[in-house]
């Protein structure tokens, strides 16, 4: 996969710092060393787009990067539509019944 080309640094480190992960723990779970994780971490190294979208999921951080991503905009619209769905479902089943 390509290279982000954004600079990610901060945003690593907060997302395994609030998910209470250390460095060496991120590392066992990437399946790299700790110090590519530092490198990450600190722009010595630029993270990959299926290491950073584990990361992510590892630090459990999908709306925060969604929205790093996307825009705030764009994530609000889609939780928008996701919260109407439902409700269109709903009245859709019930008009057929």
């Amino acid at each position: 996969m390509g290279a982000l080309s954004l600079d990610f640094t901060k945003v690593l480190k907060k997302f395994r710092e609030s998910a209470e992960i250390s460095q060496e723990e991120m590392a066992e779970e990437l399946n790299i060393t700790q110090s590519h994780v530092s490198k990450y971490e600190c722009g010595r190294k630029v993270i990959d787009l299926e290491t950073f979208m584990r990361w992510v999921q590892i630090t459990n951080c999908e709306v925060q990067a969604a929205a790093i991503l996307f825009g705030t905009e764009v994530c609000a619209q889609a939780m928008h539509i996701l919260q109407t769905v439902p409700m269109f479902i709903g009245g859709l089943f019930n008009w057929m019944l």
